[in-house]
């Protein structure tokens, strides 16, 4: 380790803001390039706090806090991104490979934030970044339920910021540690979290928006969102004993809806939900093997649904079919993809050798080490349930069932970039589950635990085959129909359908009513006295100023021809005059002297002689 930080979510947006601007040749590398640089740039950092900056008086936004906890949710992140742009480097859409980089890098920048600004920071842009993978979507609904997606993500992100400001205003701090297990600025917070991790009856937006997503967009969002969630949740809240009946239920909740599921996509998405709820109760129980628990399985369980979610977007790519009763006898055509989803439906199932079994067992020995008996029950009962859904009846309703007419619909496997993404989640897979000491290492609490006993081992394939064998017991029950599923999504579907009309409809009218009152009494007289007033100012006040204008013209005119012909040929004269004059005066001026007291007393009678006649 070295004291070195370069932040590898700013490292992801810098190059999805670069993407557009390389040639085409280099995208491919370009994209792979990117993961695997912030993989490395993680392999190297040091733990403590990076990319401190000041904020108000002695507080920090801190946005590299590195520790075991940060560490390994940036892994499993950098990892699932290299395998998600293997997977869709047959795109050619530059803004579908933007958004998903600014997606990654969002969640990256959400699991190394150091305080709770820096964290709702990034989680908004998680939330705008990841509805753009639905909006790009070829489906003709995607833009509404890419708003609906983005309406309940605007809602939680609104609930979280109301907490973080009540709790910075009520303790003065805004580090991102544990968190109070009580108040209502922590239970706001607790509950913008829940949102994102999908935990009923705030889930409904996953199976709703999900399967929506772009064919390799559902990768990418198959693993961040509900998974940063269950970070956050264990730094915040581990030991809060709500998310334990919380997390159980959700395991739960998300099998039951899964058997009357008939879209491929949305079924693998409430198995999502029932996935993250193992991971909810080991953080609510709290204890260092739970945490362990659950930080393992949220990174067991991105790489193992990314590649269930690219099997079956696979299949809606090359039959442009996505219903079970649509589905059936594809083994045959695309084989490829058939193999490399089962290695996924072995490992949710948690088959031993397999991801899945390396870590969801620790959370079900986690519970039974804190003699919390039900916990393990249903919690084992759920994984029963995964098995029955994920591992048999999904790939036999598509891959076996019936034939498939290829005459018809000519299916075969999908592009090979499709299928090396497949193969190396599969590969990772199955690593983890022979080797989960590599894993295991990189919790956040030293562990001991051994999976391979032959408890766990034996006791994992006897409730494999009771449900293989009640499987194909009750394989005539389990066909398909299609259905649809009534979630707790339609409350908020009809109050935003509420909502609309309410704008179109009541709001419109009065803003309607309001306009046309606005214009009769305010804008129709004020546009009348605008008019007379014009009016005056043109007539009146515009004549006297033009009056006033002719007048000055007037008067410079006749000022200057006065000056012209009177004045000036009058001071023209002047000059002979006074030449004139001298020329006579020196006609007078004789030199003799009686010639000038003649003159002398010539002026005197004159001046007499005048004085006399007006005086």
């Amino acid at each position: 380790m070295i004291d070195l930080w370069i932040h590898p979510g700013f490292l992801f947006f810098i190059a999805a803001a670069a993407l557009p601007f390389v040639k085409e040749k280099w995208k491919s590398i370009y994209k792979m390039a990117t993961p695997v640089i912030g993989f490395l740039a993680l392999l190297i950092v040091s733990h403590g706090n990076h990319g401190v900056l000041p904020l108000l008086g002695q507080k920090e936004m801190i946005f590299g806090r590195v520790d075991k906890l940060s560490l390994v949710f940036g892994y499993v992140i950098t990892i699932a991104t290299f395998i998600g742009m293997v997977f869709s480097l047959h795109v050619k859409n530059d803004k579908e490979h933007m958004a998903g980089l600014i997606y990654a890098g969002s969640a990256l920048g959400t699991v190394f934030s150091g305080d709770l600004l820096t964290l709702f920071l990034f989680w908004e842009i998680m939330a705008f970044s990841s509805a753009m993978l639905i909006f790009y979507a070829p489906w003709k609904n995607a833009e509404v339920i890419g708003m609906r997606y983005l309406y309940v993500h605007i809602f939680g992100g609104l609930i979280l910021l109301a907490g973080i400001f009540l709790y910075v205003g009520t303790t003065g701090e805004i580090a991102f540690n544990e968190l109070p297990k009580e108040g209502i600025a922590s239970m706001l917070i607790l509950a913008g979290f829940l949102l994102n991790a999908a935990v009923p009856p705030l889930s409904a937006w996953l199976p709703d928006a999900y399967p929506e997503a772009t064919i390799t967009g559902v990768v990418f969002m198959s693993a961040f969102t509900t998974k940063t969630a269950v970070y956050v949740l264990i730094r915040g809240f581990s030991g809060l004993e709500l998310l334990v009946p919380l997390g159980v239920f959700m395991a739960l909740y998300g099998v039951v809806y899964a058997v009357i599921e008939n879209d491929i996509r949305r079924l693998l998405a409430y198995h999502i939900i029932s996935q993250v709820g193992y991971m909810v109760a080991g953080a609510g129980m709290g204890s260092e093997m739970a945490v362990n628990g659950a930080t393992s399985h949220a990174f067991a369980h991105i790489l193992y649904k990314g590649l269930l979610m690219m099997g079956m977007s696979s299949v809606m790519l090359m039959t442009g079919l996505r219903k079970l009763t649509d589905l059936g006898g594809l083994y045959k055509y695309m084989p490829w993809t058939f193999m490399f989803y089962m290695v996924g439906g072995f490992a949710i199932s948690g088959f031993p050798f397999f991801s899945g079994f390396v870590s969801k067992s620790m959370v079900i020995s986690a519970a039974s080490e804190l003699h919390r008996p039900w916990v393990a029950m249903l919690l084992t009962l759920a994984s029963a349930g995964t098995f029955l859904h994920t591992g048999l009846k999904l790939p036999y309703y598509v891959f076996f069932w019936k034939d498939w007419d290829q005459s018809k619909l000519k299916a075969v496997d999908p592009p090979k970039n499709m299928l090396w993404g497949m193969g190396l989640a599969a590969f990772a897979c199955t690593f983890i589950g022979i080797f989960p000491g590599a894993l295991y290492q990189a919790l956040p609490h030293h562990s001991e635990y051994h999976p391979y006993t032959w408890g766990h081992v034996i006791g994992a394939y006897q409730i494999l085959l009771l449900t293989a064998v009640g499987f194909f017991m009750l394989l005539k029950k389990l066909d398909p129909e299609v259905t649809i599923s009534v979630d707790t999504d339609w409350t908020y579907r009809k109050a935003i359908k509420g909502f609309t009309w309410f704008i179109n409809k009541p709001i419109v009218i009065y803003e309607t009513y309001i306009v046309e009152a606005y214009k009769k009494i305010l804008i129709e007289p004020v546009k009348k006295w605008s008019k007379i007033g014009w009016t005056i100012d043109t007539w009146v006040f515009d004549g006297l100023v033009n009056a006033s204008g002719w007048a000055t013209l007037l008067e410079s005119k006749i000022s200057e021809m006065f000056d012209m012909h009177i004045i000036d040929k009058s001071l023209n004269k002047v000059p002979v005059i006074i030449g004139g004059s001298a020329k006579r005066l020196r006609k007078i001026q004789t030199g003799a002297i009686q010639n000038y007291i003649m003159a002398m007393v010539t002026g005197v009678v004159v001046i007499a002689i005048i004085s006399f006649i007006f005086y």
